[in-house]
């Protein structure tokens, strides 16, 4: 049995009222939710280079489902709440809180930052500092790296590190859509372990790399 069960949820559910659609902008239905939650998974990112992909209406609409369903989700929200979410499980504090690297050139609606968590070194340890003041254990969703590498890039590796130092003791990551390295990072005796690319779950890619 287990008590987390992580994924990132590439593309938005909006919802069928909004129009149903494929690359390059993505919108899926609720039951694909619900399909997620009955298959287990309960610690959700909505931080992704897809997240804007269909416009407002959609993140609203994805997030209206989210907040009706008994998950962590972190990465995105409809009002300037604090990004990091905590729970607690056995007694154990922890705090969640996603990112993404950009929106596939979609800008973010002007003052409304919160409809995605975009990575940036203020903003980390802004909330990383806040989040160890609190938690026991910090868990951070990094959506980073380049399309099918095998291996982290250099900003992977240097935003880990950056991550590892502020006292992040999980990264989960994932856009490579295909599986990179596990890796233990320690800084002034913090240790970090870092999933640098989880691949795909579930996926639609040709190469069976992708379909990993």
């Amino acid at each position: 049995t287990f008590d987390l069960a992580f994924i990132n949820q590439e593309t938005i559910l909006g919802g069928k009222e909004l129009g149903l659609s494929s690359y390059p902008a993505f919108n899926s239905p609720h039951e694909l939710g619900d399909a997620l939650i009955d298959t287990g998974f309960n610690m959700i990112s909505l931080a992704n280079n897809h997240t804007l992909d269909r416009g407002v209406g959609a993140v609203k609409s994805s997030l209206g489902y989210w907040q009706e369903q008994n998950v962590i989700y972190s990465g995105s929200d409809i009002a300037f709440n604090n990004r990091v979410k905590y729970f607690t499980k056995h007694g154990i504090v922890f705090a969640f809180v996603a990112y993404t690297y950009g929106t596939n050139g979609i800008p973010i609606p002007r003052g409304k930052p919160y409809l995605v968590n975009l990575f940036s070194e203020d903003i980390v340890i802004e909330d990383i500092k806040e989040a160890r003041k609190i938690a026991d254990v910090v868990i951070v969703s990094m959506h980073w790296g380049n399309e099918y590498e095998q291996l982290p890039s250099q900003s992977q590796v240097d935003q880990a590190n950056l991550l590892s130092g502020l006292g992040v003791d999980i990264i989960i990551g994932h856009h490579p859509h295909v599986i990179q390295p596990v890796n233990e990072i320690i800084n002034d005796d913090h240790k970090t372990f870092v999933i640098y690319s989880l691949g795909n779950f579930l996926s639609d890619q040709i190469g069976i790399d992708r379909l990993i």
